[in-house]
C-alpha cells in the first residue's frame, strides 16, 4: 500500500547520506561578548584584478574575504603612519614632495646665511660638508618630484 502523504514509498530505500570529505572541526567558538560583536555593514566596490588579489590574500590567510577584510582595515587604521604612506596616492605623494623640497629650500637658504657669518670671521670645514649635504638633499627631491610628474 502506498503512502498519501507523498512522503517516501514503504517499499522504497532512502537514498544514503553523503559524508562530509573534510570532517569539521570539533572545536566551538566561544560567542563573543556584545560589546566585541561586528553589527556595521559596509559595501565595497572593487574591479576584478582587485576581488582577484584579496580573495587570493584571504584565502592565504585562510579567513573570508569580509573578515580578511575588517581585519587589515583595522590594521592599517591602528598604523596611520605607515598607512597614510602605502596608500597616498599620486597627487598626495607630488604635494609631500613639493612641501619638503620647499623645506629644503628654506633650510638651505638658513645654511647660506650661517656661512656667510662664518666666513666673515673663518672657514669651519664642517659648514662645506653641512651645505652639500643639503643641496643634495634639495636636488634629490626636485629630481623625484620631477620623475613623478613625468610618469603616465
Amino acid at each position: 500500500m502506498a503512502a498519501t502523504e507523498g512522503g517516501p514509498q514503504p517499499e522504497e530505500k532512502q537514498p544514503a547520506r553523503r559524508q562530509r570529505a573534510v570532517p569539521r572541526s570539533s572545536r566551538k567558538r566561544s560567542p563573543k561578548p556584545p560589546s566585541d560583536k561586528r553589527v556595521h555593514v559596509c559595501s565595497v566596490r572593487l574591479n576584478d584584478a582587485e576581488k582577484t588579489l584579496l580573495s587570493s590574500a584571504a584565502a592565504a590567510a585562510r579567513t573570508t574575504l569580509p573578515a580578511f577584510l575588517a581585519r587589515s582595515g583595522m590594521a592599517a587604521a591602528n598604523d596611520l603612519d605607515n598607512t597614510a604612506a602605502a596608500i597616498a596616492g599620486h597627487r598626495e605623494t607630488v604635494s609631500e614632495l613639493f612641501a619638503a623640497r620647499r623645506h629644503l629650500g628654506r633650510v638651505g637658504n638658513n645654511l647660506n646665511q650661517v656661512a656667510r657669518a662664518i666666513n666673515a670671521d673663518g672657514h669651519p670645514d664642517e659648514l662645506d660638508a653641512v651645505l652639500a649635504a643639503v643641496r643634495q638633499a634639495v636636488d634629490r627631491v626636485q629630481a623625484a618630484t620631477d620623475r613623478l610628474l613625468n610618469q603616465p
